[in-house]
């Protein structure tokens, strides 16, 4: 399974950066062709579960996550997320961090491991450098709008 890791250093307080990155609707501002539906009811927290669907009609795909690790930031220490991808095609995890970063910034560290069901793992680069730009666009649209 194809594993990478994003990190964004950003000028906001740790539990801005941490709402901003884990607020799962607001991933549909991030991620094109997606939309958001939250299965469990909140807060979020271990056991909540919900579906990104990305596509366009019968050429979308499911990506169900539930999340099996939730320490928001308190303080000045930082917050990690675990989701577990539950899906019939999208599989793996990721792993969300936010930390302390220099001058009062938060750096936010994503850490996912993707496999596509049913693809050969020779795809496995073209889905890693796929899923990094991709991941790091949406990323940076999260962590720069409000």
């Amino acid at each position: 399974m194809p594993t990478f890791t994003l990190t964004r250093t950003v000028p906001l307080p740790l539990d801005e950066a941490w709402r901003r990155i884990t607020e799962w609707p607001r991933h549909t501002i991030a991620v094109p062709l997606t939309r958001i539906r939250v299965l469990t009811p909140g807060p979020t927290g271990v056991g909540t579960r919900f579906t990104a669907r990305t596509g366009i009609g019968p050429l979308a795909v499911d990506d169900t996550m539930e999340v099996t690790v939730w320490r928001p930031p308190v303080g000045d220490e930082g917050g990690v997320c675990r989701l577990e991808k539950r899906g019939r095609v999208i599989l793996g995890w990721a792993r969300i961090e936010v930390v302390p970063g220099p001058g009062g910034r938060s750096r936010v560290v994503w850490q996912e491991e993707l496999r596509v069901r049913f693809l050969p793992r020779a795809f496995d680069g073209a889905v890693a450098r796929t899923s990094r730009v991709v991941f790091g666009r949406g990323m940076n649209r999260l962590l720069r709008r409000a």
